[in-house]
């Protein structure tokens, strides 16, 4: 079982920047992790994944550039650093751990354990 809890949610204006973190139980430091982000009245889209030792990353295109995922496997902590934020970044963003390759791991059926899920508003 792996436990995984967000934070770092929050309103922040249209260009501004805002860190989340995803904290999880000690048995995550294998596993894949993902951040995935839905908006209302839209499905989970994929964000970013962050291979378990954290050399491999992959990005959806839009946020490429922008956002930047990275672990830090002594704090059993994933973040997802989000910069130049724009409306549309609103979201709950929730962050999940599967065992595919971070380039194979863009599905939410790719992940067993998901976290409750933090607000993010980005207003213009």
């Amino acid at each position: 079982q792996v436990q995984l809890v967000e934070s770092g949610g929050g309103l922040v204006q249209a260009g501004g920047s805002l860190r989340l973190s995803c904290a999880a139980s000690r048995t995550y430091s294998l596993y894949t992790i993902g951040w995935f982000r839905q908006a209302p009245g839209k499905e989970r889209a994929f964000v970013a994944a962050i291979s378990w030792n954290g050399d491999s990353t992959y990005y959806a295109d839009s946020v490429k550039g922008r956002f930047t995922i990275s672990r830090d496997n002594a704090k059993n902590t994933v973040y997802l650093q989000m910069n130049s934020l724009k409306p549309e970044d609103t979201a709950v963003y929730y962050c999940a751990a599967g065992l595919r390759p971070p380039r194979l791991a863009y599905r939410v059926s790719e992940y067993v354990y998901w976290g409750q899920g933090t607000q993010v508003t980005v207003s213009s």
